[in-house]
Parts: C-alpha cells; structure tokens; sequence
C-alpha cells in the first residue's frame, strides 16, 4: 500500500482552493506556491511517511517537471509524481527528460498522465482534438514513449507521431511507474493497454468497486494487471464533531458567486470524470454527505478530486481501509493547508493504518 500526498503549486492557505487555475491566488490566508514553501510541504510529506507527492498540470500551474526537479534537491525519499500532457512534447523528447530526472533524483520519477479534459484550456495551448482524438494520442504517445527507455533504435509510423531511428542511446535503468486516471470508455482503455496505476477520484465505494472490475476486466483481456490509486481530500480531527466543524468552515468559505463561477466552468469540459464529480452534488449546498463520512463539498470550487473523508482519524481509517479491501492499492490525498495537512495525515492517520494491519 502506498500513500502520497499532493503538492499546491498554484497556492495554498485555509480554504478550498483550486489546483490548476490562478484564480485563487489572492484569496485571504493566501500561501504562494513557490519552491521554498512546497519544499517544506514535500519534506513534511517525507518525514511524515508519504512514498510520493503528486504536482498538477495545467494552464495555471508552473510546468511541473521544472518545479519537481528544482524539489528533488530539497527532499531525499520522497517520489515526485509530475503530471504532464501527452501531445504537448514529443514522446521521445519526454523520455530523455525522464531518463535526466531519475539521473539527478536518484530513481525518484512517476509520471501522471493527464490526457486534458476542458477543451478551451486545450485550445489555449494550441491543441484542437476532441476528446476521444485525445485518448488515441495517449496510447499512441505511451507506446512510443516505452520504446524509446529500451534504448533499442526503432521506427514508429502512426496516426500522431512518425519516428524514424528513435529511442535513448542506452536503456533506461529504471523506468518510471506510469500514473493515469479517466472515466471514459476511450480512458479505460488506455489504462487497460499502457499503464501501471489506474486513478479514480473518490466516489461511494459501490461505484468505486464497480470502476476497478470493469478496469481488472479489460486489462485482464490485454494479458495485463493493474494497481488503482484513489485520489481525494482527508478532513480528519480527533473527533468526528471537530472534523465535521471543519468541514462546514470550508464551505462556509465558498460564496454562491464563486460556486456559480466553478460550476459554469465545469460545464464545458468533456471529462467524464469531471462530470461524474459534478454530479455528486449538483452544484447545490445541500446534501453534500454523499456517502457515509465522503464529503462532495470540496467539488463546488474546485476542479478534479471533488470529494473528502470527513471523520475522526479512526472513521477516516475505517474509511480508507473500505476502500484498500475494493482493490485500491494507492491513495493520494491532500488537505488544507497541505503543510500541517501532511503532519496531521502522517502523525494520525498512517500510523493508526499500519495498527490495522495496512503497512505503508
């Protein structure tokens, strides 16, 4: 079992913020996202027993691959999960950039897919595909990227990419796991063909056991098998009133206009998945307990993982172990602000965790 934690690179403090907009960058409480201050979060997600910690990619952000190398020289341990768009560099390009990475880091790269799913940031960046075009890219961009750590000279002639001789000069020693999420059938097989940890972000457990049979199914018609990663929010306190409490403070920081404004944007992506978070609440404030101790409030402003465990540490505990007997072998998970979140988690929750017989 493994955990990580997540990395604000567009800023933190004590409400819900977005994680790939600058929106919220002059929010009250604010904490700008530079490199002395997620280096004391990653340290603080190291010595707290995190295997790795996840950047987000996107218009907003600061590109993550600059950011997690510049993090690699201020941690020891801890794995950096850079998030990155299939079509936005060459796959033979971002397979010199691993093999560089894992050289500096001393073996410390995961690489997390992100196909996109707001067509308008896609064509922001000059990337005017549709959704399932941008899937098929993804397979084609992984199947080459794979190719070229084998060190083996190869030609490629396909629907997006044409390679003539290409590949690294030497094998990569250690290739990185290869992280990816999406709820599409177009995703599904994807992760089915050319990934190592299938994500989902954090539904009811039934629907979340019904996404990981599906995913065994098809990946187990490629000859394959996958670990799943669960990615979400931990809103965990002594008590389940305290956690609770807390859980209503974040919402009271989220003002209808700010909720409209979200929900407006959400409205045209083309993700699946995003789809699938907002219909958990709706856009509504109310009923935001969609299952016992999951809460979707974190959903009303912010795009992706739209969910939180809300519980003591020991609910929370049972909440994350419901989730590990489903199959989810990963969990990523954050919280506000992501500093003391990562000692909190660390000090609370994984050690109650590892009592229950789930080693980290």
């Amino acid at each position: 079992m493994r955990f990580h934690w997540f990395l604000p690179t567009t800023g933190d403090g004590h409400d819900v913020r977005t994680a790939i907009t600058t929106t919220d960058a002059h929010r009250p409480s604010a904490r700008a996202g530079n490199v002395r201050y997620l280096g004391q979060i990653a340290r603080a997600a190291e010595d707290s027993g995190f295997h790795g910690a996840l950047t987000p990619v996107g218009a907003g952000c600061p590109d993550p691959w600059i950011v997690c190398s510049a993090l690699t020289q201020h941690t020891e341990r801890l794995r950096l999960l850079v998030a990155f768009r299939p079509g936005f560099t060459l796959p033979t390009l971002l397979a010199q950039q691993a093999q560089a990475f894992q050289e500096i880091s001393g073996g410390r790269l995961l690489l997390n897919v992100v196909t996109g799913g707001d067509p308008v940031e896609q064509r922001s960046y000059g990337d005017f595909l549709d959704h399932d075009a941008r899937y098929s890219r993804t397979a084609e961009f992984l199947d080459v990227l794979r190719r070229s750590w084998r060190g083996v000279p190869f030609d490629h002639s396909g629907e997006h990419y044409r390679i003539e001789s290409g590949g690294l000069a030497e094998p990569l020693e250690t290739p990185p796991e290869i992280y990816f999420g999406g709820a599409s059938g177009a995703a599904q097989r994807v992760a089915a063909r050319h990934v190592d940890v299938a994500l989902t972000w954090g539904e009811p457990p039934a629907a979340v056991g019904a996404r990981l049979e599906g995913l065994r199914a098809l990946a187990a018609a490629e000859g394959r098998t996958l670990r799943f990663g669960l990615r979400l929010h931990v809103i965990a306190r002594d008590t389940s009133a305290e956690a609770w409490t807390e859980a209503g403070r974040l919402l009271a920081g989220m003002d209808p206009a700010r909720i409209a404004a979200a929900q407006r944007r959400f409205a045209r992506f083309d993700s699946v998945a995003q789809r699938r978070m907002v219909d958990l609440h709706g856009g509504s404030t109310r009923d935001l307990e969609i299952s016992p101790g999951l809460w979707a409030g974190v959903g009303l402003v912010r795009e992706g993982a739209g969910t939180a465990l809300v519980g003591s540490y020991d609910e929370v505990v049972t909440l994350l172990r419901e989730y590990a007997a489903l199959g989810i072998d990963e969990f990523i998970l954050s919280g506000w602000p992501h500093l003391e979140e990562a000692y909190r988690i660390g000090e609370h929750v994984l050690p109650r965790l590892a009592l229950a017989g789930v080693p980290a």
